[in-house]
């Protein structure tokens, strides 16, 4: 049986629309339901609801949150990780400076693969990309090399350098990752 750690944090992936105020807001986490309508053969998905937050609200404190519980996951370079993979659910806004961040600290020593996805529309509407990135996201910790990566819309890309495409809506390769 294959272990994913999924670390949610918020994000457009998990806004739910809120009628009281007609908003779209991170309530409460849809993993679960995301999860739910997913068929994942000989894997295991154990998840995190670390926070949630729209990553333009993230603080430096909350990147350092996350680190620190990828690095419980993936445990010291001496020691053999609790997950075969871990996907970090988070907003694509920022997703960028926190896989950057993700790199710096870990990436000499992480010996699994660190996914980084979200989504350009909530899971909750209509045409959302949300359950095909964490698709993919969940596929990916089982096929990439050990390293922090950012997976979405059929691409998988190695920090450093990915960038948001806001014309494209999507990530592409940043300047230090173009050949």
């Amino acid at each position: 049986m294959r272990r994913v750690t999924l670390i949610s944090t918020g994000g457009t992936i998990e806004k739910t629309y809120d009628e009281h105020s007609g908003s779209l807001e991170n309530r409460a986490s849809v993993v679960q339901e995301m999860l739910s309508l997913l068929r994942l053969e000989d894997t295991a998905v154990n998840t995190i609801q670390l926070m949630h937050k729209d990553s333009l609200h993230l603080t430096e404190a909350d990147r350092e949150r996350i680190v620190n519980a990828v690095e419980l996951i993936v445990g010291p370079p001496a020691e053999p990780a609790e997950a075969e993979g871990v996907v970090v659910l988070h907003g694509t806004d920022t997703l960028a400076l926190t896989g950057e961040l993700l790199y710096e600290r870990l990436a000499d020593w992480v010996r699994v693969p660190v996914v980084l996805t979200g989504a350009m529309r909530p899971f909750e509407m209509k045409r959302s990309d949300a359950l095909q990135n964490l698709t993919e996201a969940i596929f990916a910790t089982g096929v990439l090399n050990p390293g922090i990566w950012v997976v979405a819309h059929g691409r998988a890309l190695p920090f450093p350098g990915p960038v948001k495409d806001r014309e494209r809506g999507t990530f592409r390769a940043g300047p230090s990752t173009q050949p």
